[in-house]
This record gives structure tokens, C-alpha cells and sequence, in this order.
């Protein structure tokens, strides 16, 4: 019997991104490998591929077959557009709109970005502008500072909300002193007489006015802020005590409670998760339907999850999309707004020389238990140095690494982790391995992932 070599490829995802990429076997179809190109990319566009022809001095060309490919072939990533008709359904008796037969909706996330490192003044409406201008030009010539009036401040700070809420509807006291700072720096003629910083009086004027932003977004519905709105109990027209505690984004969170879809309710996002568990039923599900689904559930879903905060189980029965290796990436990102995979593996890659480094100058028992660690390294491959590292990790800080990393033969076996809250299942291990075949996630007792190829 043959056995099937390693197929090594150079792909070119963009100009600047440029990377090599090793199969465990060669794809049969064109098709298998634009899936497995997918998987491994993350990525969430559809695209076509060119190849390396030597017939034509290596120029770019069409791969319609993989026969065409060599063994080291260089391929080229070309995104293409896909044209996908909405449609929707007019009940004019009702004078309502069906979206039951939408064929695919676009989702707007509110936010897509972080809180930027270095805050940039947004330019203001135009006549502002011409004044702040103007004001800069004598400061400048005569160091003299603009008068501001009511009209003005109230303009300057009105735009300053909105840009700082479309990145957070509750800024931290340095993120109101930042914004302050960048205001006087990108407009000298606004700095403040007396004050040791110049800005005091123009970061406690944006808490007010970003405060009185909320109310106003409230009232038109925002969720992330509305959420919040009973708090002294003047809100709340159902007669429900006032909120004690308030609602905030979380670390790093943009989208921590987002609006529906545009003519979306409860009623019509129910049927589309509906649709979505139907979909995660078959053997194999269709990975852009899933995608599709899941993009326009995901305010339901955020609801669900910060204000009925339900059990880890009831969530798999759910969204069981929620559970798969490509959707936990996803959802990160419409949560976050990052990468979870690339930003987890860089700093990993990134610290890994030096852990290595600690792992072998330790002494003692958790010098011992590294030195196994250690010995078990097969290669000096990415996979393993991660897993090496990860394995460590608990040895160094002093945890006990056999209540979070547990070994079994049998998954179903659920004696084993169901006293777990948080852990991971070291899945067909004979003997305690660094780099396990197969790995599952633990959450709450319940075994939700049990696919994952590697540790990383």
C-alpha cells in the first residue's frame, strides 16, 4: 500500500500575507481543497484560485483541475463577488413584510472596531470648523484662547458623543480624558485658562454630554444602553423594579448587546435559528448556510446571553452552530471585533522562546515535572513548541495541570468531567502524551467539543 505524501503548498492570501501550508495528504478535487483552504484561512469571503504555470514563465493562471498543480505549487487566493437576490414577500391585507422567504440579509454590525490606541477629532459640521480655524490662527499669532459659546460647545461636544459611542456606549474615565486631550492638541484655541492640563473642564463636559447621548439613544431603542434604562426605575413602563445593577461591555466587548436586524423581531429571528439547528442535524452541514444564519441571529443570540444568562447546556441545545471550531472564531470576532486565532497564536509564538527558556532553568518538583515535559517534545514544529507550551503553563504557576487538562479513552464517559467547570479532555491517550490526537472542550460538565485535531 501506497503511502500518501504531504501536500505542501505556498498560498498567497493577499500581497502582504504570503504563507506556507502543509496537508496531511494531497485533496482529491478541486473542490476539497477549496474547503480545506477555507477551514485553514478562517476565512469568510468566497474565492477562486491561480496557479503557477511553468509552460508560461511561472505567470498566474486559472486552476480548473488539480492535475494541473506540482507537488510544491504556488496557488493564489482571487476573492470573488457573489450576487444574491433578497426577496420579500408584500401581505398588503396586513400592510406588514414577510421576511420568511429572504433568500439572505445583510447584518450590520454597530460596531466594528475597538477603542482606537491614539483618538482622532472627527471633523465637525462646517461653519464649527471655520470657527476653530480661525481660533487657532490667533492663538497661534497672539496665543490667545477662543471664547467658546454655549452654541459652539454644545455642537463640539454633540459630535464628540457620536463618534465615542460608536466605538463604546460607556467610556472609561481615561478613554474621556484621552478624547480631551486629542481635542486640545488637534485644536490649541480650546485649551483652558488656569487649568494644569488644559482639558479638565472639556472631560467633565463629555461625561455629561455623553450621558445625556444614551438617554437620547434609549429613547430611540439602542439595546445596549435601553438595557440600562430602568435603573432608577423613571424608565420602565411594565412596572418592574429599578435595575441595581447596570449592563457594560466587558473587556474587550463592541457588540456586547446589539440592535435586531433592520424589520427583524423575536418572532421572524426565531425561525431563522430554527432553521440553523435543522441545518446542524445533517451529517454535513453547509458551511455558508451556517455562516449566513448565524450573522443574523447573532443579536438574539447576545440577548439571550447577557440577559438570561443561561447554562452552558441549554445554550448546545440552542445554537449548536455555537459549538463548532470555526464559529467559536466568529463569534469572537463579532463580539470583539479581532482574530481570536491569529492574536492567541502570535502572542504564543511570540513568548514562546522565553517560556522554553524558564521551563529548563527550573529546580525541583516543578523542575522534574518540566524536565518530563520536555523530554516528551517530538519536534521543534510549531504545533509541538505550542503544545509544550501549554502543557507548562499550569506546572509553572503552581496549579494542579491534571484538574484542567483530563485524560480519557472514552468521551462518553461523563464521571470523568462532570464535576468540571472550565477544562479540557485529552480524548485516545494509552499514556499521557504533550500533544494529544484528539481533544475536547469542557464547560460547566458538559463535553461541547470533542473534534479539535491538536491542543493549541
Amino acid at each position: 500500500m501506497a503511502v500518501q505524501q504531504k501536500f505542501t503548498t505556498r498560498i498567497i492570501v493577499t500581497e502582504g500575507d504570503i504563507r506556507k501550508m502543509t496537508m496531511e495528504t494531497r485533496p482529491d478535487t478541486l473542490e476539497d481543497l477549496l474547503g480545506c483552504l477555507k477551514d485553514r484561512l478562517q476565512t469568510n469571503y468566497s474565492f477562486s484560485l491561480q496557479y503557477q504555470d511553468p509552460e508560461f514563465n511561472n505567470e498566474f493562471c486559472n486552476l480548473t483541475h488539480l492535475s494541473e498543480l506540482s507537488e510544491k505549487p504556488t496557488i493564489k487566493l482571487i476573492p470573488t463577488i457573489e450576487l444574491v437576490p433578497v426577496t420579500t414577500h408584500l401581505d398588503l391585507s396586513s400592510n406588514s413584510v414577510s421576511l420568511a422567504d429572504t433568500e439572505i440579509l445583510s447584518v450590520s454590525s454597530e460596531r466594528s472596531s475597538q477603542w482606537p490606541e491614539a483618538f482622532e477629532i472627527p471633523k465637525f459640521a462646517v461653519d464649527v470648523e471655520y470657527r476653530l480655524r480661525q481660533g487657532n490662527l490667533l492663538y497661534f499669532r497672539d496665543g490667545v484662547c477662543l471664547k467658546v459659546t454655549k452654541e459652539l460647545k454644545h455642537d463640539i461636544l454633540e459630535k464628540l458623543a457620536e463618534t465615542m459611542y460608536s466605538f463604546k456606549a460607556y467610556p472609561a474615565k481615561e478613554e474621556f480624558e484621552a478624547v480631551a486631550k486629542a481635542l486640545i492638541q488637534a485644536h490649541p484655541c480650546l485649551k483652558e485658562q488656569g487649568s494644569s492640563s488644559g482639558c479638565d473642564a472639556w472631560k467633565n463636559s463629555l461625561k455629561f454630554k455623553m450621558g445625556n447621548y444614551r438617554t437620547k439613544m434609549r429613547q430611540l431603542g439602542r439595546l445596549d444602553v435601553s438595557v440600562n434604562g430602568g435603573k432608577r426605575g423613571r424608565y420602565s413602563t411594565s412596572g418592574d423594579p429599578p435595575n441595581k445593577a447596570i449592563k457594560k461591555p466587558k473587556k474587550g466587548e463592541i457588540n456586547f448587546l446589539p440592535n435586531y436586524p433592520e424589520g427583524m423581531d423575536d418572532h421572524n429571528l426565531e425561525e431563522c435559528r430554527q432553521v440553523l439547528v435543522n441545518e446542524m442535524m445533517k451529517k454535513k452541514p453547509n458551511g455558508s448556510t451556517v455562516k449566513r444564519e448565524m450573522d443574523v441571529t447573532f443579536a438574539l443570540r447576545r440577548k439571550e446571553v447577557v440577559k438570561d444568562k443561561p447554562a452552558v447546556s441549554q445554550m448546545v441545545q440552542r445554537w449548536p452552530a455555537l459549538f463548532t471550531e470555526s464559529q467559536v472564531f466568529q463569534e469572537f470576532s463579532r463580539v470583539v471585533g479581532k482574530n481570536l486565532k491569529d492574536n492567541f497564536f502570535d502572542a504564543l509564538d511570540r513568548f514562546s522562546p522565553s517560556l522554553m527558556e524558564l521551563f529548563r532553568k527550573k529546580r525541583g518538583l516543578t523542575g522534574q515535572l518540566l524536565a518530563a515535559l520536555l523530554c516528551q517534545a517530538k519536534t521543534t514544529e510549531p504545533t509541538d513548541v505550542r503544545c509544550l507550551c501549554l502543557r507548562g503553563l499550569p506546572v509553572i504557576l503552581g496549579d494542579d495541570h491534571s484538574a484542567f487538562f483530563r485524560t480519557s479513552n472514552d468521551p462518553a464517559d461523563k464521571d470523568l468531567y462532570s464535576q468540571t467547570a472550565v477544562g479540557i479532555l485529552c480524548i485516545d491517550e494509552d499514556n499521557p502524551q504533550q500533544s494529544p490526537v484528539r481533544v475536547g472542550i469542557i464547560l460547566e460538565g458538559n463535553l461541547v467539543i470533542d473534534e479539535l485535531t491538536n491542543l493549541p
